[in-house]
């Protein structure tokens, strides 16, 4: 539930944060187009390789990874394994289901892919960290002060 009385600086701190994100994501979008991928490809990618370390990676993984229809991952995926990116494979437990596997070339490009976010990353690590720690301090104060009858330093009426 929300709370009953948003301030002025609740909306700054979340339209600050909001932009920090956007200006991450905007950063990421165009590193994927330089790449020669796009930014659904890049994150196709970087999932497929997140579940490959914790076994693999189905197409129904892959949309609920990506928040899509199944029918689109399967579309996303062909492009994928058109470019040489990916390959799938049957598991060998369950004949029905496929796995999907980065190739050596899907690979190589999400590795300079990576470096290039983690590098970004580390650039903005600490403003992220500062507004993100902004916002749970105002936050408990806030709520300090309604549990105490106040906000902003005022009673309640």
């Amino acid at each position: 539930m929300a709370d009953a009385c948003l301030t002025d600086e609740d909306y700054e701190m979340l339209a600050s944060f909001r932009f920090a994100l956007r200006k991450f994501l905007a950063f990421s979008e165009a590193a994927a187009r330089r790449d020669g991928l796009t930014p659904r490809q890049h994150q196709a990618l970087l999932g497929i390789r997140a579940m490959q370390g914790r076994g693999s990676a189905s197409v129904s993984d892959l949309a609920a990874f990506l928040i899509l229809q199944h029918n689109s991952t399967v579309e996303l995926v062909d492009r994928l394994v058109a470019a040489g990116f990916v390959a799938r494979t049957t598991d060998p437990e369950d004949g029905r289901r496929v796995r999907l596997a980065l190739t050596e070339s899907g690979e190589a490009r999400l590795a300079a892919l990576s470096q290039t976010h983690l590098d970004e990353l580390e650039q903005i690590g600490p403003e992220l960290r500062h507004l993100l720690t902004r916002i749970q301090r105002y936050r408990r104060l806030i709520r300090g002060s309604v549990r105490n009858g106040m906000v902003e330093g005022k009673p309640l009426t």
